[in-house]
């Protein structure tokens, strides 16, 4: 089941729900259907790939960089 990120348009709450098929989201705050999806992200972990630019940070490719 995916999780969503909701925010209520009655209470201004914002929620998180496991949603499945046809499901309609709920506020759990004031029971209200008048909710809206927000944009989520979400968050990886694992071995972060380093460049070998000889920069001191990965969005440049200078060896110096004076924004790092």
């Amino acid at each position: 089941m995916p999780m969503y990120e909701f925010s209520c348009n009655n209470c201004k709450a914002d929620f998180e729900l496991l949603m499945r098929g046809s499901m309609k989201p709920v506020c759990p705050e004031c029971k209200a259907t008048d909710v809206r999806k927000k944009l989520s992200v979400f968050g990886m972990s694992g071995i972060s790939k380093q460049t070998s630019s000889g920069s001191n940070c990965g969005s440049c490719h200078k060896s110096s960089c004076s924004s790092c």
